[in-house]
């Protein structure tokens, strides 16, 4: 998804402008470490955290549990921001 920018209505002061984005969080750990015995354990990582930075091959392990990120509940969020301040015109005294 991504930024949207999206004119609702014209005030006095200026257009009212909506921003959206997406957050994504990566909650806990759903791997279930006992499937092949026929059992259920998973291991109580609670959320993911990347071992390594942002485009190499450890940014999607786990540097808790050493799971692949896919193993976590995925959480998305949208933000909204809605502005209709003007650029020009404050009144201060």
């Amino acid at each position: 998804m991504g930024l949207q920018h999206e004119p609702q209505k014209t005030s006095s002061s200026g257009p009212v402008v909506k921003k959206e984005r997406s957050v994504v969080r990566y909650k806990e750990c759903r791997k279930n470490h006992a499937a092949n015995i026929g059992g259920y354990a998973v291991d109580g990582c609670l959320e993911f955290m990347a071992a390594g930075e942002e485009g190499t091959s450890d940014a999607l392990r786990c540097a808790a549990c050493n799971c692949h990120r896919s193993f976590h509940r995925r959480e998305v969020e949208t933000v909204t921001a809605v502005c209709g301040c003007s650029s020009g015109s404050s009144s201060r005294r």
